[in-house]
């Protein structure tokens, strides 16, 4: 695993052990920032259930103002904090040991530009924390929720001003977009 452009581009992150995580393959990850390349500069990133970090630590090696990392496992949360020193990025960043739901509804401080959203595949939690997000309104307008999943998840419709966008399939992943609109 590594970081794939930008001013880390070619840094080794370190992976967590077990089969707990999965970290997003090179393909993948190379094509979700392709779908988002002109919103990451400046934008402030949320990379919830963060696992190694690799999705918010990719956003700032290509430009964005912030990042921070939630995870609820003590070993995601070193992980972490290991490969932002490795790559540089630990000034402009937080991490934080949280479940999603406490974060979102008890720590979120300000709103974000960009959000990733990458739980465990084949369960409630991408639902519940895309009905979360958009409940507390997590997103600066024309902001990002990016969610990757399994290729026949199914996910939910959401209520205005936020909306379900493209999907893109990648073999066994799926990834959707989010956005809130300007209305």
């Amino acid at each position: 695993m590594r970081v794939i452009s930008g001013t880390a581009k070619g840094r080794k992150l370190i992976s967590v052990s077990g089969m707990d995580t999965r970290p997003t393959t090179d393909r993948v990850k190379e094509s979700i920032f392709n779908i988002i390349q002109f919103d990451i500069e400046g934008a402030r990133v949320l990379d919830l259930f963060a696992g190694t970090g690799q999705m918010g630590i990719e956003a700032l090696s290509r430009g964005a103002k912030s990042a921070v990392f939630v995870d609820v496992r003590e070993e995601c949360v070193k992980t972490i904090q290991k490969n932002l020193q490795a790559t540089g990025f630990s000034e402009k960043t937080r991490v934080v040991k949280s479940d999603y739901r406490s974060f979102i509804s008890e720590g979120l401080k300000g709103a974000f530009d960009l959000v990733f959203l990458d739980p465990p595949y084949k369960g409630a939690l991408l639902n519940d924390a895309i009905r979360l997000s958009t409940g507390f309104d997590i997103l600066y307008t024309h902001g990002i929720i990016l969610c990757e999943s399994g290729s026949k998840e199914e996910l939910p419709d959401v209520s205005a001003p936020y909306e379900k966008g493209r999907e893109y399939r990648y073999g066994n992943t799926k990834i959707t977009l989010y956005t809130k609109t300007g209305g």
